[in-house]
């Protein structure tokens, strides 16, 4: 009786919905998705300081959780780290940009195919109301409002493929370039997008056209970041 009873007692993680979240690591996650998704969406800069005190005084939480954000960013290749010690939003090099260019390209088409098979009318109908919100824009000449809207399209494209281990690798791919999105209308909105590639992207997963789908991405990879290529060969 009395060795059952330790055998009992000797167990650390008694059954049952016991565990709670650590608030610091709970407001070190939100702080490194915060901004992690600031980085795929172009709204930090290349060469903009991430100091500590005032980036912990903007979330309104102590350093020890926001260093261990900044810190995770370091280690994804998100962020590098000066030598004073600065967390800093890295500057992207021509061969960066295009290896980054060309996996987007490889794993994107696939992405696309696959939702081409995959993709529900809901998804797709998704897409066409993002395309449509960026044509307006375009009309307006609203590009920081494109580029964020072209994120989503994106990876909404990407998320109706079906296959979330792509997407992670994806998102990754967009938080390394996306400090220099903003420059992705740099030539303006390119006059030979009769239609805009996105709506053939669009048409070919409505007709569940694998191979359109993956030429359609690829193609406003390629084209679409021209501006992207321009930006780092003057800079």
């Amino acid at each position: 009786m009395s060795s059952q009873l330790r055998k009992k007692s000797d167990n650390p993680l008694p059954s049952g919905d016991w565990a709670k979240p650590v608030e610091r690591e709970s407001l070190a996650e939100q702080a490194y998705a915060s901004i992690r998704n600031a980085l795929m969406r172009g709204q930090l800069a290349p060469g903009e300081r991430m100091r500590l005190r005032p980036m912990s005084e903007k979330f309104g939480i102590s350093m020890t959780p926001m260093r261990e954000a900044l810190l995770r960013l370091v280690v994804e290749k998100a962020m590098v780290i000066d030598g004073r010690g600065t967390v800093i939003v890295p500057e992207l090099t021509l061969d960066q940009l295009l290896e980054i260019r060309a996996i987007r390209m490889d794993l994107e088409g696939n992405s696309a195919a696959s939702a081409a098979r995959h993709a529900t009318s809901e998804e797709i109908d998704h897409l066409a109301s993002l395309q449509h919100r960026i044509s307006e824009c375009h009309a307006r000449q609203s590009f920081e409002d494109a580029v964020h809207l072209n994120t989503e399209f994106h990876l909404a494209l990407c998320g109706a493929a079906h296959l979330p281990i792509t997407q992670g690798i994806v998102e990754g791919l967009w938080v390394r370039c996306g400090p220099i999105l903003s420059h992705l209308y740099d030539a303006g909105v390119p006059a030979d997008w009769d239609p805009h590639p996105h709506i053939r992207i669009i048409e070919a997963l409505r007709r569940r056209d694998e191979d359109a789908a993956r030429e359609g991405i690829q193609y406003d990879i390629e084209m679409g970041g021209r501006g992207l290529l321009d930006y780092i060969r003057k800079s």
